[in-house]
């Protein structure tokens, strides 16, 4: 994988002192975090440096993030010894990672863009992994991104789509589903409004 979606690009982007996107979580995952409670196991894709699944483990969940950048792994592995918790970070590509079945209480998607082929695996991954009762977060950028310069991937091909979401999870509640405009304020790398798609669906059975 190359470009936006290549693990050189990221550990270039990472390797600054810096967090890029800031050591605080994301305002949507702080927000419903309560929907994962405490214990449970939570997967959090394209973790990158570590942010918002060192939050995860500050609220007792049992958290594994996976990302291929080796720069943001060893960002997110300080983070959590410098915030006096634990978490997993495996490597692995995100197109090819096995998440198991009925594995998970959670996992979580933070601004992870994949492209339109992609998605659609990974979203039927996603079904098979969670356990039932489990949840599904989403947080991403959408195609009227293309019209701030706030942050994002700048080709339409790589921006979220919720009516691919909502059929995707066909079948599931869906407790959240819409597309909204707010102030995103995350480090250097998302800097004001932005047009996203916030996604919540929890497993049924």
């Amino acid at each position: 994988m190359t470009g936006f979606t290549g693990a050189d690009f990221w550990d270039e982007r990472y390797k600054q002192e810096a967090y890029l996107y800031g050591a605080e979580p994301n305002d949507f995952l702080r927000e419903h975090a309560g929907l994962f409670g405490p214990g449970g196991r939570v997967l959090s894709l394209a973790e990158g440096e570590g942010r918002n699944a060192v939050f995860l483990a500050e609220q007792n969940c049992r958290v594994q993030g996976v990302d291929f950048s080796p720069e943001g792994q060893a960002k997110a592995l300080g983070l959590a010894r410098a915030r006096g918790v634990a978490i997993d970070y495996v490597l692995a590509d995100l197109t090819r990672y096995d998440m198991g079945t009925a594995a998970w209480d959670g996992v979580v998607s933070i601004f992870c863009h994949l492209s339109t082929r992609d998605r659609p695996p990974l979203y039927a991954a996603i079904r098979t992994a969670l356990k039932p009762g489990g949840v599904f977060l989403l947080e991403g950028y959408n195609a009227a991104q293309l019209s701030y310069c706030t942050g994002g991937p700048k080709d339409v091909d790589y921006l979220t789509s919720l009516d691919m979401l909502v059929e995707a999870f066909e079948g599931f509640e869906i407790i959240l589903a819409r597309d909204t405009v707010h102030d995103i304020r995350e480090g250097l790398g998302h800097t004001g409004s932005g047009s996203v798609t916030q996604f919540i669906a929890r497993k049924l059975g």
